[in-house]
């Protein structure tokens, strides 16, 4: 299960493809959620442990979404 601020990064970036021709950069993710660099750049590691995203840490502005939505039955 995804914490709150793990749902809100994911959909920001799901919404912001949906929009756009691009992924958000990392400052965008910061100013909308409101968090400090280092706290969504752990958040983004955590949606691609979790296989939400595709995204490295050496390449922090460009990320794939895999699934937009949080998956119902997961512990």
């Amino acid at each position: 299960m995804l914490t709150d601020i793990e749902r809100k990064v994911l959909r920001i970036i799901g919404n912001y493809y949906a929009m756009k021709p691009r992924p958000p950069s990392i400052d965008e993710i910061c100013v909308k959620t409101g968090r400090d660099r280092e706290g969504v750049m752990t958040v983004l590691e955590t949606l691609t442990r979790e296989e939400y995203i595709e995204w490295k840490r050496s390449e922090p502005d460009k990320m794939e979404v895999i699934e937009s939505w949080e998956r119902k039955g997961r512990n």
